[in-house]
């Protein structure tokens, strides 16, 4: 967004404010600084329109009626009650988790985004310990197409890249108008309408190779409405439809709640004179299964296939040959 036009848009929402009575168009267009640029009534009206749609998008709600019944055109204004932030309570627990919360991210784009709106908290009066060492520190990482790709979905803008499909190595140049960014089963998604295939499609992020290249004007993409973007990858599969693989574990009893929920329990067997479930996991992801599997340290075993129990192994030991920092 340019300086030019957020300034436009502040000065917009400060009048919207400031009024009770609701202000038309031509009103709004005399008094906002910004708006005496437009050329023609035509680019005010398109310019406007543009500035409606951004200030709903970031949740700032326009009321639009009328002062009086004598009143020819419709009016604008934002009410108080609905735009103010009421006041943040949070326990101690929730000031942990949102001081956890913003640790996990591993990519410069939101670490600056969770930074920020941790300073949001402290300057509303909430007291949030994000120094505290957890004793799992997980990361939640995005691949280098997440920010150009999820910049597009905001501006409503097509973009072209070269996508490598998982059965081949051939590259493929796709151009896609894009809906969203979504993650599933640990991997990250972008769903849109595929111009090439002339249908929705979704493309895993780790797959598109080199630069992401805008095309076309923004807000040109229109996202259809009450499409559930989690869905459709689930439903497609997120481009692998049919688990790769099969793993036989050992849980440990009421542990490992998350390994529990994917696998299908078998029978019953002890370990060290430690009891537990028997259980098959279906993998559609091997290369990460060893690490996902390793964060439940003793709770779980990989009985079958060795290459997996091994990397499992590999794992577990170069955390305690670091002294069992993660």
């Amino acid at each position: 967004m340019s300086t030019a036009r957020a300034e436009r848009l502040v000065n917009l929402v400060l009048a919207l404010l400031s009024t009770r009575q609701y202000l038309s168009a031509d009103r709004i267009r005399g008094i906002v600084p910004g708006y005496a640029d437009a050329a023609s009534d035509d680019a005010f009206s398109r310019m406007f329109e543009r500035d409606k749609t951004e200030l709903r998008e970031l949740g700032i709600p326009l009321e639009i009626g009328r002062n009086s019944v004598f009143d020819s055109t419709d009016g604008y204004r934002i009410a108080r009650r609905d735009y103010e932030l009421g006041e943040i309570e949070l326990a101690p627990d929730e000031a942990a988790a949102v001081g956890l919360a913003v640790r996990l991210w591993d990519s410069p784009e939101l670490t600056g985004q969770a930074q920020g709106a941790l300073v949001k908290l402290r300057a509303a009066g909430v007291d949030v310990d994000h120094t505290a060492p957890p004793v799992v520190e997980s990361r939640v990482r995005t691949e280098p197409a997440f920010s150009p790709l999820l910049a597009a979905v905001q501006n409503r803008q097509a973009v072209r890249f070269d996508y490598r499909r998982s059965s081949s190595p051939e590259r493929l140049t796709r151009t896609l108008e894009p809906w969203g960014v979504v993650s599933w089963r640990a991997r990250w998604y972008v769903v849109g309408h595929d111009r090439d295939r002339g249908a929705p499609r979704c493309f895993r992020l780790s797959r598109v190779v080199g630069e992401v290249r805008p095309v076309g004007k923004t807000g040109e993409v229109q996202p259809p409405e009450n499409v559930n973007l989690l869905e459709f990858v689930a439903g497609s599969g997120g481009s692998d439809p049919a688990p790769v693989a099969t793993a036989r574990l050992w849980i440990a009893d009421r542990r490992a709640a998350g390994v529990r929920r994917r696998a299908r329990l078998t029978g019953r067997l002890t370990v060290d004179g430690v009891e537990g479930d028997l259980a098959e996991l279906e993998l559609y992801y091997p290369e990460s299964a060893a690490d996902w599997i390793a964060g439940h340290g003793p709770d779980v075993l990989v009985l079958e296939p060795e290459v997996l129990a091994k990397a499992v192994r590999e794992r577990l030991h170069a955390v305690a040959a670091q002294g069992g920092r993660p």
